[in-house]
């Protein structure tokens, strides 16, 4: 099996070469198959890097598995497999997730290809000749189900802060990064650029974290097998800890090391979103490893929070956890797309239930854009000879007229606003808000009645209102590309006029249309009250 970056098969989205923009998933860990957490960091990765490459920029979007360490070993041996056999297959469910999200990654990153282990050890190697690394003992807390080290003042009642279990590692030889030597050239590194870490509540935990001293990190180990060979270990016991393997993922996959052991044009990553439990990872180690080796740090990193459901944290003891499959089953791919983006503040924790799930994909979809757009499409079909309207002349426009148009034209600079501090869940608020208004507009027009005394205001009434569909419909395209694109198909918008640009410049025209049909149709569950 490969990774490569695919062909983009999405309709009326090229990158346009204006900014390079390097966005990344964490890659996930394959001990278990994906859960909730999982497609809304990959949903979420996509909306950025759909929302940049509208915009005309040039994209790259990464996401992968991370396949090697003691607790994968353990997992394949309990499922009586090995561990290339088990991380195959679990793999493969991460993939599949991701087409089936309908998510536009360049790139799908594994961690067992050979690229990335060469790149590993060439980072290893770079930082070794460097002075950063050097031969000991490790003797202290770990925990494998965080694949992580802890200090005892971190322990809560013998457990992670996590929760997970640590076990003492009795003396094991390890080769060690000098982390203590980057605690204040990190800690300039946070000052000079204040908006590394986002949200910025997560920048007041990493800097007290590191403030306080940072200990040589244990970088090796000798337990087990499974993992990237240490390059330079003459006995050849010792694998790279999963961590110093996994993140560098982020450079394999743009190209790292090039001829001239560079990273390649895409570095450094423009941003990397991940889950907040793994945030020490990525704003002390990496960038700490990346310094050392004489590489740039990332632009940002972006930790969100958790999922729960109905309140509570989800956990397979009690049986909650949401398996994305069956949101995609149940409700469609862009209302799950959209609940994923909408229903929490991105950073913060969110919590699911099938009510709220219910609610945005009636309340909000079905009643509010696939209303609006099937109603109007329908009275241009019945009573425009199946043709959209011609664009009034500015004479023709009323007052209501104008202020519904230029709201729709004060979308894209209101969109950006939002998006530039990766709130999600206010892009897609604002742009229902606007619908309301576009529904409350044609409710008040009333064209059903204006089509017998004076079909000619009907006429500019329904290109007002279609015209304010397509501004919304490209701008939502990030969200819910299908959805989207089948409605500008509607529209017959053609697909070259469908990036960020065209809003402005590319009014809707006098085509004609096909009969329309539901974008949205509302669902309905048994178990469920419909909203």
């Amino acid at each position: 099996m490969r990774s490569e970056r695919k062909t983009r098969a999405y309709s009326g989205i090229s990158g346009g070469g204006n900014d390079k923009f390097y966005i990344t998933t964490p890659i996930y860990y394959v001990n278990d198959k994906p859960h909730i957490g999982h497609a809304y960091t990959t949903v979420a990765c996509d909306i950025i890097a759909r929302y940049r490459r509208l915009h005309g920029d040039n994209v790259m979007f990464v996401t992968g598995t991370d396949e090697h360490g003691q607790k994968v070993q353990q997992s394949a041996e309990k499922a009586g497999k090995t561990p290339q056999e088990f991380v195959d297959e679990v793999s493969d469910k991460f993939r599949q997730l991701a087409d089936d999200l309908q998510c536009s990654h360049d790139v799908f990153i594994r961690t067992t290809e050979d690229r990335h282990k060469k790149a590993a050890q060439y980072l290893w190697e770079t930082l070794e000749k460097k002075g950063q690394i050097y031969l000991g003992h490790y003797e202290g807390w770990y925990s494998v189900r965080d694949e992580a080290y802890y200090k005892e003042s971190e322990l809560v009642d013998g457990k992670a802060p996590t929760g997970a279990e640590v076990e003492w590692v009795v003396k094991e030889p390890s080769y060690f990064f000098k982390l203590s030597e980057w605690t204040q050239p990190l800690l300039d590194f946070y000052e000079k650029n204040p908006d590394f870490l986002q949200p910025s509540g997560k920048r007041d935990e990493v800097v007290n974290f590191v403030t306080k001293g940072l200990q040589d990190l244990s970088i090796s180990r000798t337990t087990f097998d499974w993992g990237v060979p240490v390059p330079t270990d003459a006995d050849g016991k010792h694998v790279m800890y999963v961590w110093i393997d996994a993140l560098t993922n982020y450079l394999t996959a743009a190209g790292y090391p090039d001829e001239s052991g560079n990273p390649g044009e895409f570095w450094p990553a423009s941003m990397h979103v991940i889950g907040k439990d793994i945030l020490r990872f990525h704003a002390i180690y990496w960038p700490a490893f990346l310094m050392a080796a004489g590489l740039e740090p990332p632009k940002s990193v972006f930790a969100h929070g958790w999922w729960m459901r109905d309140g509570q944290k989800m956990s397979k003891s009690i049986g909650n956890v949401i398996n994305p499959n069956d949101l995609l089953e149940t409700y469609g791919v862009d209302q799950t797309r959209y609940f994923l983006a909408s229903s929490v503040a991105f950073g913060e924790d969110g919590d699911y239930s099938d009510e709220l799930m219910l609610s945005q994909c009636n309340g909000v979809l079905a009643n509010g854009m696939g209303n609006l757009a099937q109603r109007s499409l329908s009275l241009v079909f019945k009573n425009c000879e199946k043709t959209i309207p011609a664009i009034p002349t500015p004479d023709q426009l009323t007052e209501e007229d104008n202020k519904l148009l230029e709201s729709a034209s004060g979308l894209l600079k209101m969109s950006d606003d939002v998006m530039r501090a990766s709130q999600l869940h206010r892009y897609c608020f604002n742009i229902h808000l606007f619908i309301k208004d576009a529904n409350a507009y044609i409710d008040q027009q009333a064209p059903w009645s204006l089509k017998k005394t004076d079909p000619e205001r009907m006429r500019i009434v329904l290109w007002v209102v279609l015209e304010s569909v397509r501004k919304a419909a490209i701008l939502l395209q990030p969200v819910m590309p299908s959805a989207m694109n089948k409605l500008l198909d509607q529209l017959s918008v053609s697909g070259e006029k469908r990036t960020f640009e065209h809003i402005a410049t590319s009014p809707l025209e006098a085509n004609e249309i096909a009969k329309p049909v539901p974008v949205f149709p509302r669902i309905e569950l048994e178990s469920a009250t419909p909203a």
